[in-house]
Formats: C-alpha cells, sequence, structure tokens
C-alpha cells in the first residue's frame, strides 16, 4: 500500500511547488529580454507614413537598447490582415506593430466583421508621431483649393480624386472636405496610397489629400502641387502653402497617427520598457529632425494616453463613415 501511494505523492509535491518556479521563470524571460530580435509588422505598404515613421523611430530605439528590430510590410484589406497578425501573435515582447488609425479606426469600422477586436486585442506601447496632411493636385488640375472648389461646383461628380482605399483617410478627408465646401466629387480608389498619390502626379486623377510623408517628395520634385494645408497652422516643411482657413475657405483641420502596439498581454514591464524608449528615442534631435522633415510630428504618449486615442478616435471615424454611407468596396 505504502509503494503504490508514493508515485501519487510526489506528483502532489511536484505541483505544490510549480507556482514557486513559475514566477521567477516568467520573471527571468522578462529581465533577459530582448535576447533574439523584435519582429515588428507595418500592415500598410512600404513607403507609407507609417512604414517611414516606424523605422526611423525603432532604428533608434534599438540603437540605445542594443537590440535588433526586423521590421516587415504586411498589407492588406487596409492594413486589417497585418493587424491579425500582431493580435494573434505570442504576447512575449516578440511581436509589435507600427499602426496608424487609418487600421484601427478607418479599416475596422468599415469592415463588416474582423477577426480581432481593436479595442482589446493589443496592448497600446505609445504615440510615436502624428501625421500631418495636405490636399494636392496634378500640374494640369486646379491651382489653388478655391479654384477646385469652383470646378467641383461647375460640374458635380465629374472632378475625380484619388485615395488609398474606400474608407481611408484620404477618403475619408475628402469626404469631410465636400461636406464642408458643399461639393461633389468622384472616389477612384486605390490599393493603397503610395500608387495613388503616383497616379495623381502622373496626371491620371487630378486631385487628392496625401499624407505629407507620401506627398512631400513629388511636390518638392514639381510634380505635384500643394493646394492647402487641413491644420491650424503652416508646416515648416511647405511654408508657402496656405491653410484652408487662409485661403478663403471654411476651417478644416485634419490628421492622423501613428503607434506602436504589441499583442494582448504582453508583460507591463516590457510595454513600460518600451514606451521609455519610444520617448527616448522621440527626444532626440536627429530622429525629431528626421521625422519632422517628412512631415510627422514626434508625439509621445503614454499607453493609457494611447488606448485612449484608439478609444475616442474609433467612435469618432466610425460615426463619419456611417453618416456619410461609405460601405466597403
Amino acid at each position: 500500500m505504502h509503494t503504490s501511494l508514493m508515485p501519487s505523492r510526489r506528483a502532489v509535491l511536484a505541483l505544490s511547488l510549480l507556482p514557486v518556479f513559475t514566477a521567477p521563470v516568467a520573471a527571468l524571460a522578462q529581465a533577459t529580454w530582448p535576447n533574439k530580435p523584435i519582429q515588428v509588422i507595418v500592415p500598410l505598404q512600404a513607403g507609407s507614413a507609417a512604414d517611414v515613421g516606424t523605422r526611423v523611430v525603432l532604428g533608434k530605439v534599438g540603437e540605445n537598447m542594443g537590440a535588433s528590430f526586423a521590421i516587415e510590410n504586411q498589407p492588406g484589406a487596409s492594413g486589417l490582415v497585418g493587424a491579425d497578425r500582431i493580435a494573434r501573435a505570442a504576447p512575449d515582447g516578440y511581436m509589435l506593430g507600427g499602426i496608424t488609425d487609418s487600421v484601427l479606426n478607418y479599416a475596422v469600422n468599415l469592415a463588416a466583421k474582423t477577426s480581432f477586436d481593436p479595442l482589446n486585442d493589443f496592448e497600446p506601447v505609445g504615440r510615436m508621431a502624428n501625421i500631418a496632411w495636405v490636399l494636392v493636385a496634378n500640374n494640369n488640375a486646379a491651382k489653388t483649393a478655391p479654384e477646385l472648389v469652383a470646378q467641383a461646383q461647375a460640374q458635380p461628380r465629374k472632378l475625380d480624386y484619388a485615395s488609398g482605399g474606400n474608407g481611408s483617410p484620404h477618403h475619408i478627408a475628402m469626404e469631410l472636405f465636400s461636406a464642408a465646401n458643399k461639393v461633389q466629387l468622384t472616389h477612384v480608389p486605390y490599393k493603397g496610397a503610395t500608387q495613388a498619390t503616383v497616379d495623381v502626379a502622373g496626371g491620371q486623377v487630378p486631385v487628392m489629400f496625401s499624407a505629407v510623408s507620401v506627398a512631400l517628395p513629388l511636390i518638392k520634385d514639381g510634380k505635384l502641387r500643394a493646394l492647402a494645408q487641413p491644420a491650424d497652422r503652416r508646416s515648416s516643411l511647405m511654408p508657402d502653402v496656405p491653410t484652408f482657413t487662409e485661403a478663403g475657405m471654411p476651417a478644416f483641420n485634419f490628421s492622423t497617427w501613428l503607434g506602436l502596439y504589441a499583442p494582448k498581454g504582453t508583460p507591463k514591464p516590457i510595454i513600460d520598457r518600451l514606451n521609455s524608449e519610444v520617448a527616448r528615442a522621440l527626444a532626440d534631435p536627429g530622429v525629431r529632425e528626421r521625422l519632422l522633415g517628412l512631415g510627422l510630428d514626434p508625439s509621445p504618449s503614454t499607453p493609457a494616453q494611447l488606448g485612449e486615442l484608439t478609444r475616442t478616435g474609433h467612435a469618432r471615424i466610425g460615426k463619419v463613415i456611417r453618416d456619410a454611407g461609405i460601405k466597403a468596396e
């Protein structure tokens, strides 16, 4: 009888000791993090504001930490494909996402159903930048924003505009602009902002709203004309381009943001370390200069602040999409 009980007693003893060892093992894993490359998914095209901004910021974070960040673009379904991959990853600090509100607030609200919850399946790490926008036209189109409005009023729905996709920030910005100026234009959606901007510069489509980071090289090369800035004041990158108010039009503000996220359940010490390192990188003069030169305003935040920004933006953009009757392609 004594012999038959021995295995079960050993099992009970082993189970009783398990909690004693689990916590130290987890703590040890966090203490040695990172000890291998950290994968970062940007769920939008290469060359997009999210891509460029994430590479600049995490390049400095990696340098400061002595860590390696392997950044991969995974576009698809307006960012939902890449975001799903981030949400489903192991919450061990080795998968992150450089995600804009175009994915979590725009694409998610437009989709009939998503495989992840944008408000509950991610751990916000911190905001990296606000993204400035500009209304641009090719050299054969309107020369000023008031001229564009006059053309659109004279020929309702005859003037086309490009966007990075149905329900994208480019689309929503033009919808808001059209409503403010009581005009109707025809939407030409693309499968990404980069190609849309290139085609506007090439004359295939007359106008669009674009992130400054994407349009600026084409503006500098004289292939795009900047008509007006949807901001309170002129950008130092485009000091000759008026705001909409300065152009004598209804006040119109529009911007988006770029944040760093991790899968839900990523340990708080890792989130806090990443947040601190992002803020440290954004304070670096060289990083700030590079971001500002791309039309990205360095804008650190706490994890809680980014979470609140995500929640409020999700509700606000959802209302705009519903009110405008925007549907998925």
